[in-house]
């Protein structure tokens, strides 16, 4: 990846509890305003990267955006995983000749509950219908409350340490502003620690927001990206890993390492970096405990030491390893990642204000599913 691709813009609507405007327009709205961003039109967009894993979605965005011309379509992965590698599809697709401007694009309208949404996540699945779920590995905020726990058997975490995730992803919020859902709500230790539990050890602001909004990003050839309008951000290194035992959680020999153990190294060994070199990191913190959890997976701290890691403001904005800078999933948006590779972006570019990680030269974005992951490793140009 070392003279492949960057990302020239991208591009996000609002985010709120509840939009109007539905997923198509949302996911067209930003895409065009990534396009914008980078000084492009629809017209320049031939090379499309599904992130969607959605049929209708995909081709419903194609037409509310006005694509007429042929596009190249490729996919990976699903969900956050797939939006934070749909850099390395990029690349592979200009590399091949395939395509010279990629568009990819994510978002969520989980907080309008639009078009029959229900919140039964992996239902469709036999395995956790019949054995998982009624073994009490369900709803999302049990199951992952489950390997908090373990967490604390193993490790001695508590909850002051998740609390301090909770806490620094509020504070990053309320510098974002309005664009953050909980951008105007503070947060102190003492109010996390007083409000009841959902599933024990996590209360409501251990778990992330629900929300509509989106975000995109468009890809292109370095060479290409020199003579575009923004400051283009150097795609160093991309890494995807999968879990063997996929989707269940009951099956898997270590309950509690994610496939970011694959993933990051692959990464790494491709931009040529160690995570000393990494200046901040958005990671997927669908929960405080997945933040600690992708802290070790990542390479930044040995299993077991993240509890301590977190703590004395090192995640926060001029900590030593500022983690979700405009709020993350906890309280910014949760948008299967999208969010988090536009907020690296801007980190990148200098853009971020009141919220900017100073002198910040490399940032790593972590996409999270379950059995999936993928790393990413942005660069300042």
């Amino acid at each position: 990846m070392s003279s492949a691709v960057a990302i020239v813009g991208v591009g996000e609507t609002p985010f709120r509890r509840a939009l109007e405007d539905d997923l198509y327009t949302l996911l067209a709205t930003a895409s065009r305003s990534a396009l914008d961003d980078a000084g492009l039109t629809v017209a320049d967009v031939d090379g499309i990267v599904d992130t969607t894993g959605s049929y209708s979605t995909l081709h419903e965005v194609l037409r509310h955006l006005g694509v007429t011309r042929q596009v190249d379509v490729a996919s990976s992965l699903h969900a956050a995983p797939a939006t934070v590698a749909a850099s390395l599809q990029a690349a592979q697709m200009i590399a091949a000749g395939r395509a010279h401007v990629v568009l990819a694009f994510s978002g969520n309208d989980w907080g309008s509950q639009r078009r029959g949404h229900t919140g039964v996540v992996h239902a469709e699945m036999q395995m956790k219908t019949a054995f998982e779920m009624p073994q009490g590995w369900y709803p999302q905020v049990v199951h992952f409350a489950g390997m908090a726990r373990r967490r604390m058997a193993l490790y001695g975490m508590n909850e002051e340490q998740l609390g301090a995730v909770a806490v620094a992803a509020r504070r990053h919020a309320v510098l974002t502003g309005e664009q953050a859902v909980l951008g105007h709500k503070p947060l102190t230790l003492e109010q996390y620690l007083a409000t009841p539990y959902l599933a024990e050890p996590y209360r409501a602001h251990d778990c992330c927001v629900v929300n509509d909004g989106a975000a995109a990003f468009v890809v292109t050839s370095r060479e290409r990206a020199r003579d575009l309008a923004r400051r283009p951000v150097e795609v160093l290194g991309v890494g995807l890993g999968i879990l063997p035992m996929g989707e269940y959680s009951s099956l898997r020999a270590d309950y509690l390492r994610t496939a970011a153990i694959h993933s990051a190294p692959a990464a790494f060994r491709m931009a040529g970096l160690e995570p000393a070199d990494v200046d901040f990191l958005e990671l997927y913190d669908n929960f405080t405990g997945m933040v600690l959890q992708a802290i070790e997976d990542l390479g930044f701290c040995k299993p077991g030491e993240a509890g301590e890691f977190v703590g004395g403001g090192r995640i926060e904005l001029g900590g030593e390893l500022p983690i979700s800078t405009a709020g993350g999933q906890l309280a910014g948006a949760f948008l299967f990642g999208a969010n988090l590779v536009t907020e690296a972006v801007k980190q990148l570019r200098g853009d971020c204000g009141a919220r900017q990680v100073a002198g910040a030269e490399v940032g790593l974005v972590a996409g999270y599913a379950g059995a999936e992951h993928a790393t990413l490793l942005l660069g300042r140009s």
